[in-house]
């Protein structure tokens, strides 16, 4: 019977920021443990930065190889946020975030980058006034590797009605929707107008409309052969309807975004709620694996599944717009998705199909319709429970020709007239009822 041999290997210690590979030998029926030489530990790499500056809060994303772990602080006087990375080196890429910080950047005056310590970088974020940050990391998602997000809000977030109003943006109701005073003196017969007095009024208060440019900041939503992005082309369209909607007596108009940024998906309808909007348009370019794909479409919510394969193929990614934005999941509401769902009525959804089949038919005359019906399915930025709401694919960014139209200004205004054309047609056989409040 063969004798074991033993072989003895000098024990090696592992340094800080290095690994020591360990394995087991077998030498005549004998485990034996083996170090082999250490191997130094490789930082990670910054790949890419960017910064979306919004009114709303300013993002600055960090993108890399691997996941990062972030501790943060804030210093007063004057305000700073203090970031340290670890498990990484300075390099020039992340040198370049400097350069990237706009001057009328809502909450960055300036951004200081440096090595703290070995393996450890240090950003220095010099603030215009007080924030609430939050430092999340995001998986690896389509095109995107690890993330690193730093989302810069407000300490009070501004009341979305009560900004447009110091804009001078947002008109005020007509007399008729406040409560009528008595008068106390007489009124001269001349101030009357008795014609006026027996005309019934169409409508006694006035239309909110809420556009919703899909995609935006990290989401670029489709991408068309010619490099035209969806997220820009949708603010585009809904720029030049929200200037048709605003050009009526009795319409106003809010946008859910009004720049490059990302908005998550909840946070959209939430701020159509806010404003307690009458109507909730969710602009977007289609996109399909094969490029002869054409024609434009409207949809509504359903609550029983998607009318078509395609149209669960459509909601799926179109919800998966969270995912790609980036939202943080630990602030995120939970019980929002499914509140609302809960409360979704069928009348929201018939309503939702009068203005989309509107909608549609207005659409038909300018370009050709991908289905000549409204389509159903389980969109999360239409689940608003009390308001009607559609999203329009204006046309397929992933057809060379339509995406020719999709950048084309005249395109884009018959876009905008057709839908305000449809708008304007569902609340004229269909006026909003009165509501309790403004605000």
């Amino acid at each position: 019977m063969p004798r074991s041999t033993e072989i003895r290997v000098p024990s090696v210690k592992p340094r800080a920021a290095s690994r020591s590979r360990r394995t087991l030998i077998k030498a005549g029926g004998t485990l034996l443990l083996s170090v082999f030489a250490s191997v130094p530990a490789r930082a990670a790499q910054i790949l890419a930065v960017r910064v979306w500056p919004a009114e709303d809060y300013t993002r600055v994303t960090l993108e890399n190889d691997s996941n990062l772990k972030a501790t943060h602080f804030i210093v007063k006087d004057p305000e700073r946020l203090v970031v340290d990375i670890e498990g990484l080196e300075l390099n020039q890429t992340l040198k370049e975030l400097v350069a990237k910080i706009q001057s009328n950047d809502p909450y960055i005056r300036q951004v200081r980058v440096g090595q703290n310590r070995p393996n450890v970088v240090r950003l220095v974020f010099d603030l215009k006034e007080e924030i609430n940050p939050q430092v999340f990391t995001l998986a690896p998602v389509g095109e995107y590797r690890h993330r690193l997000i730093f989302d810069l809000y407000p300490v009070a977030p501004p009341d979305p009605i009560l900004a447009l109003i110091e804009k001078g943006e947002w008109t005020r109701a007509p007399q008729a929707e406040t409560p009528a005073v008595p008068e106390t003196k007489p009124v001269p017969e001349t101030a009357r107008s008795e014609a006026a007095e027996d005309k019934p009024q169409a409508l006694t208060r006035m239309v909110t409309i809420a556009l919703d440019p899909g995609h935006g900041g990290e989401d670029p939503g489709a991408i068309g052969r010619r490099g035209s992005r969806e997220k820009d082309v949708v603010l585009a369209i809904a720029k030049r309807l929200k200037q048709r909607i605003e050009q009526q007596p009795n319409m106003r108009v809010m946008l859910t975004r009004d720049g490059d940024y990302f908005v998550p998906l909840h946070v959209r309808v939430q701020k159509a709620r806010k404003v307690q909007a009458d109507l909730f348009v969710s602009i977007h370019a289609d996109a399909w694996i094969e490029p002869t794909a054409r024609g434009s479409s409207v949809f509504a919510l359903s609550e029983k599944g998607a009318s078509s394969t395609a149209a669960r193929w459509l909601a799926n990614k179109e919800n998966a717009a969270d995912l790609i934005g980036g939202v943080n999941i630990r602030t995120h509401d939970k019980q929002l998705a499914s509140v609302l769902l809960d409360l979704t009525t069928t009348a929201q959804i018939n309503d939702s199909l009068k203005v989309g089949r509107a909608v549609l038919a207005e659409l038909g005359g300018i370009n050709r319709l991908h289905k000549q019906a409204v389509e159903q399915a389980g969109f999360a930025v239409l689940k608003a429970p009390d308001i009607p709401s559609i999203l329009i694919e204006t046309a397929f960014i992933s057809n060379p020709e339509e995406e020719a139209k999709l950048t084309d200004d005249d395109y884009q205004d018959k876009m905008a007239d057709a839908v305000f054309k449809g708008i304007r047609k569902y609340f004229a056989k269909n006026p909003p009822l009165a509501k309790n409040r403004m605000t």
